[in-house]
């Protein structure tokens, strides 16, 4: 069989490495520690099925970091892991808070799209995704800034404002500063680029 053929493996450096053997070890990793964790918490009653989509997310945003990153250098590597890292945690959390704590928390699902459109039009290219997950990271700062105005108008004294809602205040400013670090990242990588061509 012609090593051509190998949909499902890279050769760097000689070296043959699996695309798929990485995201399938980190999500099962994540996935064993939640249902571990779901053992100590006391109102986490997830179906087996929410692990099996979680799993498959996570491998499906390994398996992306990989056929995105193989032939990239480890800033623009570096920089596309963090903004998957952020999305995700994004999402997760938006979710959390949703479903728990408030319904103005659904706003943040908007900024994804805007990275997912951003990442689009720049069709991965460095220089594109740097104003991509600029834009990305302004949108977060918006949308924590709608949300906390709808907090505040609903409780105005600040001690009253519960621990998830600062726990979700707190955790999409750290995403926030992720989307401009992952920017950041973008730009040094295109120069990068822009001085090798």
């Amino acid at each position: 069989m012609n090593a051509n053929m190998h949909v499902d493996s890279v050769v760097t450096g000689g070296m043959r490495r699996s695309l798929w053997k990485v995201p399938v070890l980190v999500a099962t990793i994540f996935v064993l520690t939640l249902l571990l964790a779901s053992h100590f918490v006391s109102d986490w009653h997830w179906a087996p099925g929410a692990f099996v989509v979680v799993g498959v997310l996570v491998f499906g945003l390994g398996f992306l970091f990989q056929i995105v990153t193989r032939h990239r250098a480890i800033t623009y590597s570096a920089a596309f892991g963090i903004a998957l890292f952020a999305g995700f945690g994004l999402m997760w959390g938006s979710l959390v808070q949703w479903a728990d704590v408030t319904r103005a928390a659904a706003m943040y699902f908007a900024v994804p799209i805007v990275g997912l459109i951003g990442a689009a039009v720049a069709r991965l290219r460095p220089n594109g995704m740097a104003i991509a997950l600029f834009v990305t990271a302004i949108a977060q700062i918006l949308v924590l800034v709608a949300v906390a105005i709808v907090l505040w108008n609903r409780t105005p004294e600040l001690s009253s404002w519960t621990a998830p809602e600062w726990r979700g205040l707190a955790g999409n400013t750290v995403n926030a500063l992720l989307f401009l670090a992952s920017a950041l990242l973008f730009r040094k990588a295109g120069r990068t680029e822009q001085g090798v061509s």
